[in-house]
Order: C-alpha cells, then sequence, then structure tokens
C-alpha cells in the first residue's frame, strides 16, 4: 500500500518520470542472447498493420502471446530460458507494446487470431507450440480452433497461463474500462504510469514484487497515439460474442494441453482452469500457490520448470493436477 501512495504522490512529478527513465534493466532481459526484435506487417499494402516480434533460440518454434493491457515484457524471466532448445518468438499483440494501435474497432480476439496467422504464414511455422496467457490464452484457443481446420500441420502443442476461456464475472478494473463516459475520464484523466500500476495491483498475490520497471514498461505504450483507445477496444470486446461456439468446439483440439494456473488468481478463477483441463482431450492442470494472475511474474521459476517437463515430454493423455 505504501508503494501504491508514494506512486500517485509523485504521478504528476518529472521527478517520478525521471526516477522510471533510470530505473535499472531486468538482469534477464541483459543476457547475451539478446532476442532479435523487428515490425511484421501482417496487415494489407493497402491498409498495412505491423506487429512487433521479437525472435531468439534455435528449434522447434514456440509463438508467445501475452495478455490484456501487457506486452511480450511479460516473458522476460522466462523466454531467455525457453531458447535455449526452441525458436522463442514473442509477439506484441495489436494495439499493445510497441505493435500498431490503429484507431479502428478491429480489436477482437477473431482480429488478433487473423492478424497472427498471417505472421505464421509469414514465417512458415510448423509443429508449432502456442503459449498464451490471460487474454492471450483465449487467443491462442480460438487459433489453436482455426489452425486445427486450415492448417492442421501448423499447430503441435498448446501451454495456457491463467486464461481467459468461458463466460465469468470480470474484474472490476475491466468493468470500469467497459463503462463508455466513466473509462475515458479516468484513462485520460490519470497518467499511465497509475492505470499501469493498479492493473499490476489487481493481478499480482503479493504486491511486494512489483516493480517500477515493471509499471514503466506496461505504461510506455499507452502514451503512443492510440494507446489508451487501443487498451479500451480491447476490453470492450475481451470476451468473443461467439464464445459459446468455441466452447462448443474446445473438446476437438486434440494436440497435448499444459494449463498452468494460480490458486489466488482474483482475475480468472481456479474454477475456469479445472472446466478447461475437463473439456479439452488430452489436458493437464498445474496448480500453483502463492501467486495471482501472472505466475510468469510472480513464481517464474515455477513456471518455466512446468513449462520445460511439458516441452521435453510431450504429450499428456488425461486431465490432471498437481499443485
Amino acid at each position: 500500500m505504501q508503494f501504491r501512495q508514494t506512486l500517485v504522490a509523485l504521478s504528476a512529478g518529472a521527478s517520478f518520470l525521471a526516477l522510471l527513465g533510470c530505473a535499472c534493466c531486468d538482469r534477464s532481459l541483459a543476457d547475451e542472447d539478446a532476442p532479435r526484435g523487428a515490425f511484421e506487417n501482417v496487415g494489407t499494402r493497402a491498409t498495412p498493420l505491423r506487429l512487433w516480434v521479437e525472435e531468439r533460440g534455435r528449434g522447434e518454434p514456440i509463438v508467445m502471446l501475452h495478455g490484456f493491457g501487457a506486452s511480450m515484457y511479460t516473458w522476460r524471466y522466462v523466454a531467455p530460458a525457453l531458447a535455449h532448445t526452441h525458436r522463442v518468438i514473442a509477439v506484441d499483440l495489436k494495439g499493445s507494446g510497441r505493435s500498431d494501435k490503429p484507431f479502428d474497432d478491429k480489436y477482437r480476439v477473431i482480429d488478433q487470431v487473423a492478424l497472427l496467422k498471417r505472421l505464421i504464414d509469414h514465417r512458415g511455422l510448423t509443429d508449432l507450440t502456442l503459449i498464451g496467457h490471460s487474454f492471450g490464452g483465449g487467443v491462442a484457443l480460438a487459433l489453436a480452433l482455426d489452425l486445427n481446420e486450415t492448417r492442421p500441420a501448423a499447430l503441435k502443442q498448446l501451454i495456457l497461463i491463467d486464461s481467459i476461456a468461458y463466460r465469468q464475472r470480470l474484474p472490476l478494473f475491466i468493468r470500469l474500462l467497459q463503462a463508455p463516459v466513466l473509462a475515458q475520464i479516468g484513462m485520460y484523466a490519470v497518467l499511465p504510469e497509475i492505470v499501469s500500476y493498479e492493473g499490476i495491483y489487481a493481478a499480482y498475490h503479493d504486491p511486494s514484487k512489483i516493480t517500477l520497471d515493471a509499471v514503466r514498461a506496461y505504461a510506455l505504450p499507452l502514451y503512443e497515439p492510440g494507446g489508451r483507445y487501443a487498451l479500451l477496444k480491447t476490453a470492450e470486446e475481451i470476451i468473443p460474442a461467439n464464445l459459446s461456439a468455441l466452447i462448443e468446439r474446445y473438446p476437438t483440439i486434440h494436440q497435448p494441453v499444459e494449463i498452468i494456473w494460480c490458486t489466488e488468481d482474483p482475475i480468472v478463477p481456479l474454477w475456469v482452469g479445472r472446466k478447461l483441463a475437463r473439456n479439452l482431450p488430452d489436458a493437464h492442470l498445474s496448480v500453483l500457490r502463492s501467486c495471482g494472475h501472472v505466475p510468469q511474474e510472480e513464481l517464474p521459476r515455477q513456471t518455466l520448470s512446468i513449462m520445460r517437463k511439458f516441452l521435453r515430454q510431450g504429450r499428456r493423455m488425461g486431465p490432471a493436477v498437481r499443485s
């Protein structure tokens, strides 16, 4: 709570921005095997749309999809290690991170899927592992359903982390972002650092693990033209209109699926993960304690251990739970 009070008190001062600018970079990002980053146009010639993509490592490809209000920064503790054995491709979804943030209405799950399919085609990816967190997990599920129909050789397996999957009560901060007038006022009346911190605070089980580096990283895209607009539009569309039809098709995902969940997740509750594990034919649920909605940030070692074991062992048969 003291962190929050300090952040608010300094929000209008240049000293706070200077402090954020001087904050030390996370050591996990400063490894020798630095990622190769580039914009990739996944739009059309008439209407280009660039996604920021960072790649590192060699081997079978992994595509990593972040959650709502986040960016590929969320994978900072796990991506470098996964790159020791795989070709890791982290993507900033449309409207997030460094990717383009156009003032249009195409921020639905299905819109993100269409862009990612073009990325997969452009790079000729096969035997692909999709890793999706939260909103990115919902995108990964929809993308898996699409790929299984249109490019059956593309997808090998999935890892879903505290993923949206069913209709649920949305957390208060997302419901506020969906309120037409209130959201506009709130989003443009405060500094992005405040918006960023409130989102992280809602997602973490242990607020003492929140760093100024993380606050700054998640706030920076909101300073870009279209940044706040994109966040609001994504919040509006966070639950797909065709969700019921997607849910009916979950049992057709035949690939192995590792599901990772936190017991104290306040945003997407554990019952979602348990139900998903029952409805996917070849799924395994791993439950982590003492973390909230972002285990890859709060418990990165444990999360990475589960990922590595799944990637080594491959196929799992039948639902199971590990705590």
